[in-house]
């Protein structure tokens, strides 16, 4: 393995770090799509930078694509709290404004200069060990290296300053202002820090990519935990090692680095999403079979405590008079058998004591619930006419 390989390695690694962070935030607050927003609405940063500098390797130009992206964050705030559009509506009448407005600047005052839409957001990790930093006409490395490092260690110094009040703004807002935080303070801070990193990493490894590393391993891990800090330990994980292994994938099958990394990613969610211990499809699935069971049995328990005559509790009456399916009819059979709240004696089924307990329950707990409700609803509708 060459240097350029570990070089790669190394920036796609640190970038699924450094986006992992943010990402895992903005897909607890619901806030995935404000990524692509981003990722767009930087373009008449990058031009104004440009006109200003005639450099397309000033720092300026980072700088005012960041704050390019956080207006962007502030005109979606300012629209959705007019109440008039969603937030999603929002973002989609913003970024496509701003998209445009950088085009329209390229095409009037930029043509003969390579600052297309190709060169803005298609980025190749390939080429990224090639523009070198030179320190004294020493070489220190990849440019691309040395920028998203800075980022890393600056996301992962105000995650651990500000850890507690991002926590608590992004779960309860209304608690982060009792206690004297300020949500509106974390929240354009995290927008500004969302902005900065895909600024800071489009250029290495494009803005697809970095729009699947901001969300894919926060939206897996979502699938996986609810504990916050493993939530962001499993989100750096698959993030580094989807860089890693799409990498290798690329190399073995000489395909783009970055279409590997994003197919690697996009695999890994969707076998998380099918397989996931208590949020996979297949868990949800089998949770809803086995909840639709137990409400059966709960019916036939019942029944059998409303009915002392034996051709209302024979097995057959089952399918007949409650119209269950014989497939239904032998699970709820089994399962009240399996949990000894049934006996079956020439096929007339009766309650055990364990069953007439658990009927008896069963029934208060309705009523006592059905109660409830109906309270419940007496204040609303006193609370209304009040």
């Amino acid at each position: 393995m060459n240097n350029a390989q570990i070089e790669i390695q190394l920036i796609a690694s640190l970038v699924a770090i450094a986006c992992a962070i943010p990402g895992t935030f903005l897909v607890l607050r619901k806030m995935a799509l404000i990524t692509d927003a981003i990722s767009h609405s930087i373009l008449p940063g990058i031009v104004i930078g440009f006109f200003i500098t005639h450099d397309l390797s000033s720092p300026l130009l980072i700088i005012l694509a960041a704050a390019s992206g956080v207006i962007t964050v502030v005109l979606v705030e300012f629209i959705q709290k007019t109440g008039l559009v969603k937030e999603d509506t929002a973002i989609g009448l913003v970024f496509p404004a701003l998209f445009s407005i950088g085009i329209i600047l390229i095409a009037q005052n930029a043509n003969d200069v390579h600052l297309d839409i190709d060169a803005v957001l298609l980025g190749e990790l390939a080429f990224a060990p090639f523009d070198r930093l030179s320190i004294g006409g020493i070489d220190a490395g990849p440019k691309s290296l040395w920028i998203i490092g800075s980022i890393v260690i600056t996301t992962l110094g105000l995650l651990l300053a500000f850890f507690k009040e991002l926590k608590i703004s992004t779960f309860d807002a209304g608690l982060a202002s009792a206690l004297g935080l300020s949500p509106v303070i974390m929240h354009y801070g995290l927008m500004t820090v969302s902005s900065i990193t895909t600024v800071g990493a489009f250029d290495a490894v494009g803005a697809i990519l970095v729009i699947a590393l901001m969300i894919a391993p926060a939206a897996t891990a979502y699938l996986l935990t609810n504990n916050l800090t493993k939530m962001l330990a499993l989100s750096v994980f698959f993030g580094v090692s989807s860089a890693i292994v799409g990498y290798w994938v690329a190399h073995i099958i000489d395909t783009s680095i970055s279409g590997s990394m994003t197919t690697v990613l996009g695999l890994i969610f969707l076998s998380v999403y099918l397989f996931a211990p208590s949020k996979g499809l297949f868990s949800v699935l089998y949770r809803q079979r086995q909840q639709r069971v137990e409400v059966s049995l709960l019916t036939f328990l019942l029944h059998l405590g409303n009915h002392q005559e034996e051709e209302e509790r024979h097995v057959k009456h089952l399918n007949e008079h409650i119209n269950w399916q014989k497939v239904q009819s032998k699970s709820v059979l089994d399962l009240a058998l399996k949990n000894n709240m049934i006996t079956i004696n020439n096929d007339i089924v009766s309650l055990t004591d364990k069953g007439k307990v658990f009927t008896t329950e069963a029934i208060d707990y309705i009523i006592t619930n059905k109660n409830s409700e109906i309270e419940n609803m007496k204040d609303r509708f006193f609370l209304f006419r009040g």
